[in-house]
């Protein structure tokens, strides 16, 4: 004799809409996942992003703050002030010397985004003060002696620019 249950066919519907409901939100809620090496990845990737982020901010602390490069790399405005919107830009040096100074450079060149020379030679430069050529910096450039670190920060702050 065959059993009737005019339940279970509803029981059974309404059970197999639930686990699908139940599957389905378990997905949206978590998502597609990443394997291990993507993950590794990633959080690299975000590590050297912050990394960089606090080189060039050093970078521009000592650009800005301390070495005070915008003084003659950036060029004036009307009021003689450095005019922001030509930043680092390169410029007339605005200054002379009281008595004649063999070479004086009569300008200062671009410094944002792709400083003159390579990263080696800008790295010379500012932890040793021999330029590409060989020799000091001409006149009035500062002779630098940073340590390699403050170098690395000022080239990767120049170069976001």
């Amino acid at each position: 004799m065959p059993v009737s249950c005019p339940n279970l066919a509803r029981t059974l519907g309404s059970l197999i809409a639930g686990l699908l409901s139940a599957a389905l939100l378990s997905f949206i809620v978590g998502g597609p996942r990443l394997t291990s090496a993507q993950e590794t990845k990633q959080s690299h990737e975000v590590a050297k992003t912050k990394s960089n982020a606090k080189l060039i901010a050093r970078g521009k602390y000592i650009v800005e703050g301390i070495a005070g490069c915008g003084d003659c790399h950036t060029p004036r405005d009307r009021n003689g002030n450095p005019d922001r919107t030509k930043w680092l830009a390169g410029a007339p040096v605005f200054f002379e010397p009281a008595k004649p100074v063999p070479g004086w450079a009569i300008t200062a060149p671009r410094l944002a985004g792709l400083p003159p020379g390579s990263d080696a030679q800008i790295i010379r430069l500012l932890t040793t003060s021999i330029a590409r050529s060989g020799r000091p910096p001409r006149p009035p450039m500062p002779r630098f002696h940073m340590t390699r670190a403050d170098a690395e920060s000022v080239l990767a702050y120049l170069k976001s620019l």
